[in-house]
C-alpha cells in the first residue's frame, strides 16, 4: 500500500482501512502464537501499513 493511495481516500475510507489492517494484524498474531503463520514478514508489513494509515489520518486532521 502506497502513501499516495492513502492520501486520495476520504476519512471514512481510512477508518475502514485501519480497521481491516488491525483485524489482519490480530489474526496474524494469533497464527504466530499457534505456530501456523507461514510468512513471518507479514507482521512487519502490517505494522508498517497501520503506521502509514495513522500518519495520513493525523496529517488530514491537522490540516483542517
Amino acid at each position: 500500500m502506497e502513501t499516495k493511495e492513502l492520501r486520495g481516500k476520504n476519512d471514512a475510507a481510512l477508518e475502514t482501512e485501519l480497521r481491516e489492517l488491525l483485524k489482519a494484524q490480530f489474526s496474524a498474531r494469533m497464527q504466530r502464537a499457534t505456530q501456523q503463520l507461514q510468512d513471518h514478514t507479514q507482521l512487519r508489513k502490517l505494522r508498517r501499513d497501520i503506521a502509514r494509515v495513522r500518519t495520513v489520518m493525523t496529517e488530514k486532521a491537522s490540516a483542517k
